[in-house]
């Protein structure tokens, strides 16, 4: 896996990382900035994500529809995403037109225009995404939670923004960040395919002079003094109950992430998981119910979501307490960790097999972790784990001092604070 990975960095700070392997025919490319929603003061609040979809609007060489056919004309694919710490411009194509496509992504990230009609009809067009993601409540109570795991911290507000912040915000304020922002030191060039280093170091050297030459932007740590919110609940006239709780924790360089890890696969994240044989197979309670992690510089979040019967919200909650409890009190079996680890394993294997992927490997930890992590470290330490260790992880995390809970639902807002309350003070 990614056992041809090289890299360079060149005298504007910028750096160069490629997984090459000549026996596929395509190639993914992206630039990645280390800016995101972490990074924004309040006023700004989504100028990361706006400024993701201006690139696309135009530059002084080519129209927003230059730059789309420009790729698909030749077969390829082009996206960009907005993450709390980076944000990353990409195409996969052809290998044959990977210089092609270079010279798109390299055009939109140095040379933007931010043409004003374009800017205003996108302040349109993301203050309607706002408003569809409110309207799924599945969607919103990830924000709410969010919201009360990092209160009045940039990272517990809505990555796009909120309505009025993006009203309120000005072209030279836009720009003026871009600018400051996007810089040599704060730019990652990552390609993954059929590529060659050298010559995609000598590509991106012909560019890499128009970056400017700034430090990496800093953001706010989250401490002691970050404050954290227990219980958000909200009355909508809806169908199910949308449970969102997370637990706050540690960042993404503890090593103890791989013993969370597991305990999140063990707890919920495939079919075979306890939290879907318990809460679904077994009572009937929900269609969806899963586990996962975010893993931030400094901090991070245990997450469990669900959508539940209505009329049964509190059994359910009883049950997914219950299995918080066993799995704090008695270790994971043999059999059972063998299978959590296979599956975690089997799924990062899976996943390096798509080129776009390998891509936002590489990428993306150059310019979050500062190094590239070898897949095989990721997996002998997940394989290093113990049943010991992620029941020691689970007593750690599994508290009621570190825990959030949001609920969007037809009940009462009193009655199911009431609810959640009761289950907490089992942690």
């Amino acid at each position: 896996m990614l056992d041809n990975v090289r890299q360079t960095r060149l005298a504007s700070g910028a750096r160069v990382i490629t997984a090459g392997g000549k026996h596929v025919e395509s190639a993914a490319l992206g630039i990645w900035a280390g800016v995101g929603g972490r990074h924004e003061p309040e006023p700004l609040c989504g100028v990361s994500h706006f400024i993701e979809h201006l690139l696309f609007k135009g530059t002084r060489r080519r129209t927003a529809r230059a730059i789309s056919q420009e790729i698909e004309g030749r077969g390829g694919y082009l996206n960009a995403f907005t993450q709390e710490e980076s944000t990353c411009y990409y195409a996969r194509i052809a290998a044959e037109h990977t210089w092609h496509a270079f010279d798109v992504l390299a055009d939109m990230y140095l040379h933007a225009s931010l043409p004003a009609v374009e800017l205003e009809k996108e302040r349109g067009v993301i203050i309607e995404e706002i408003m569809m993601y409110r309207d799924q409540p599945h969607h919103a109570v990830q924000e709410d939670l969010r919201e009360l795991l990092w209160a009045d911290h940039p990272l517990g507000r809505n990555l796009a923004g909120s309505p009025d912040s993006i009203a309120a915000m000005k072209r030279r304020s836009i720009l003026g960040y871009l600018r400051e922002k996007y810089v040599g030191a704060n730019t990652v060039f990552a390609f993954s395919g059929n590529v060659d280093h050298d010559a995609c170091v000598e590509r991106v050297a012909t560019i890499e002079s128009r970056l400017p030459k700034r430090r990496r932007p800093s953001f706010r740590p989250v401490d002691r003094g970050t404050r954290q919110k227990r219980i958000g609940a909200a009355h909508r006239d809806i169908e199910q109950v949308h449970l969102a709780m997370g637990f706050r924790v540690f960042g993404r360089d503890d090593p103890r992430r791989f013993a969370l890890k597991l305990l999140s696969a063990v707890l919920g994240e495939n079919m075979s998981s306890r939290l879907f044989q318990v809460v679904r197979e077994k009572h009937g309670l929900a269609y969806s119910i899963h586990t996962g992690t975010q893993l931030f510089h400094g901090t991070g979040a245990f997450l469990i979501s669900a959508g539940l019967e209505k009329t049964k919200t509190a059994k359910a909650l009883s049950l997914i307490f219950t299995e918080l409890d066993r799995i704090r009190e008695r270790p994971v079996g043999e059999r059972e960790l063998k299978r959590a680890k296979d599956y975690v394993t089997g799924q990062l294997r899976l996943g390096l097999e798509s080129t776009t992927n390998c891509m936002i490997w590489v990428g993306e930890n150059l310019i979050s972790h500062g190094r590239f992590v070898p897949p095989s470290e990721i997996v002998d330490s997940l394989m290093r784990v113990t049943a010991a260790d992620v029941r020691s992880v689970a007593h750690q995390i599994l508290r009621r001092r570190v825990a959030s809970v949001a609920v969007i639902g037809p009940q009462r807002i009193e009655a199911a604070r009431g609810t959640v309350r009761a289950c907490l003070r089992r942690l």
